[in-house]
């Protein structure tokens, strides 16, 4: 190992620049499909050994002291995220005449500007650096800090989140009950990181023993709670059956006609009234993916009234569709990507609009500059989508509540606001059909699951196609339809966990972490110049 990281540290030129980014490149293969999170090991020791030879002119400036850092954790993030996110690209040949010449800005410049965050977090890290386990603590302190900044700033896209590829099977998700994917990501960099230890002699005994501690910690507190009780539901005694359709419609399928767009509401309902399998009891709530329904449905009373026949007069259908509110004469309706509850009379008795859209899919940031460059949504709708003011709980005739999450609104954290204190089960409706059968389906599927072991309640998730599911509050998938798959499951709506940690105090959990291994690395950094000097 001795021979290997000093091999490392002097490589140089064109190699160094290679390597870092097949070493964030590396680090992909923790994540889903293929969940092999050893794989992060290799990738976060290249980085710590990478940043170890770091070097600048005698006579370089600040700035130019930082470069050198900053451009070794770029590259090292491109790597990642190209490798991670290409498949976006798929989204735009389903009309590729109009959107193809965006390629590459979807699969190679969102990386490249998502990789600054990992280029800001290695310089950071090398402010603190000294020579032994206070080098990998700054290194989980840099990562910790600009995956936090990353959730939210310019509407934030955490997706990836380093700390998923310490998640890949529910036994090893339970900590983000306590902590969160944030939390879980500081400790996860300083668990990856350590075996840079074994390349030098400095800090390998108190750094891979603690990383030891963390790890064990990470897999005995999710074993405990794996085998914690449920609690009941707070909002009913019942234990309602729910349906959850797939019809996987294609993307490329033409919905030019009404007959076309009739054909599509057909097989909705075709799935939905199907006898149970193996004479179970008949559902009593019937979930559809993300903009399910092909047209207006406040517009369409004969799909309502189709609905009030096929539906029993208990039964409830959920399902996405097009909202769309009228501003008055003179001025364009707005339109909202929204989920609507439908009684057994064809009646809308509730209703919930997405509140954080996807920039360039549903609405065009700075829309009256980039509109002269000839950029536009992918959803073809005039003005695209208006994001709502607030979340609306989804509360059913029985007093069952849904939190409602639309699509990637289930990959942020922060979208968990008080109201879900209230709710009995997350409801995720989407359509991963945009992106093919690729790896991003299998990671968008990973991130919901993991917020139902975060707040501790089950998930209902239906999708146009990608991985239709029942998950429990721990992340386990009770029943799950594969992806391009059609058909429906059943599953009786289980509760919650007993100890429902709140989002606050997985706030202050993070933040103690980041301030405690920010001060190991800080103290690592003081020794190391008082060594020097």
């Amino acid at each position: 190992m001795e021979w290997l990281s000093g091999r490392v540290i002097l490589v140089w030129g064109f190699k160094r620049a290679l390597l870092a980014i097949l070493a964030g490149a590396i680090g992909v293969l923790a994540l889903p499909p293929f969940g092999f999170f050893a794989a992060m090991f290799i990738s976060f020791t290249l980085l710590v050994w990478l940043l170890d030879g770091v070097a600048a002119g005698p006579d370089s400036g600040l700035l130019g002291r930082l470069w050198p850092a900053f451009f070794t954790g770029w590259l090292f993030g491109f790597g990642y995220f190209v490798a991670g996110l290409w498949w976006l690209g798929h989204a735009l040949l389903i009309d590729a005449d109009e959107f193809a010449w965006a390629l590459p800005l979807a699969i190679l410049g969102l990386p490249a500007f998502l990789a600054v965050f990992y280029g800001i977090a290695t310089v950071l890290a090398r402010i603190l650096w000294s020579d032994g386990m206070g080098r990998i603590a700054a290194l989980a302190f840099s990562f910790g800090i600009l995956e936090w900044v990353r959730s939210f700033l310019f509407t934030g896209f955490p997706w990836n989140a380093i700390g998923y590829g310490a998640m890949p099977i529910p036994l090893m998700m339970q900590s983000a009950h306590v902590i969160g994917v944030l939390g879980v990501t500081v400790l996860a960099v300083f668990v990856f990181a350590a075996p840079a230890l074994l390349g030098t002699r400095q800090g390998r005994i108190p750094g891979i023993g603690l990383a030891v501690v963390i790890a064990a910690a990470h897999f005995g507190y999710g074993y405990y709670a794996l085998n914690l009780p449920e609690a009941p539901r707070a909002n009913s005694t019942t234990a309602p059956v729910v349906r959850i359709v797939q019809p996987s419609i294609d993307q490329e399928t033409k919905m030019d006609t009404a007959a076309d767009r009739a054909a599509i509401f057909d097989k909705h309902l075709a799935l939905s009234v199907q006898p149970p399998a193996n004479g179970g009891k008949r559902p009593d709530i019937i979930v559809w993916p993300e903009t399910a329904v092909p047209f207006i449905l406040t517009d369409n009373r004969d799909a309502l009234a189709r609905i009030a026949d096929q539906l029993e007069d208990d039964q409830i259908l959920i399902t996405g569709a097009v909202r769309v509110e009228d501003m008055g004469p003179g001025v364009e309706p707005r339109y909202y990507n929204s989920i609507y509850v439908i009684d057994g009379r064809g009646q809308i008795i509730g209703a919930s609009d997405k509140t954080h859209l996807v920039p360039f899919g549903e609405y065009v940031p700075f829309e009256h500059i980039l509109s002269y460059l000839g950029i536009e949504n992918v959803v073809e709708l005039p003005g695209g989508f208006s994001a709502a003011a607030k979340r609306q709980l989804l509360t059913l005739p029985d007093g069952i509540k849904f939190y409602p999450l639309i699509c990637y609104e289930i990959i942020f954290p922060n979208e968990m606001t008080p109201e879900i204190r209230q709710a009995d089960a997350i409801l995720n409706v989407t359509n991963d059909g945009w992106f093919g059968d690729t790896p991003g389906p299998y990671q968008h599927f990973l991130q919901a699951r993991v917020r139902a072991v975060e707040q501790g309640l089950p998930l209902i998730r239906s999708a146009n196609t990608g991985i239709s599911a029942f998950v429990d509050p721990h992340g386990r998938v009770l029943s799950g339809i594969d992806y391009n798959q059609q058909g429906f499951i059943d599953t009786t709506l289980g509760g919650a966990t007993v100890s429902r940690i709140d989002d606050n105090a997985r706030k202050v959990y993070f933040w103690l972490i980041v301030g405690a291994v920010g001060m190991i690395a800080l103290f690592s950094r003081m020794g190391f110049i008082s060594r020097v000097n």
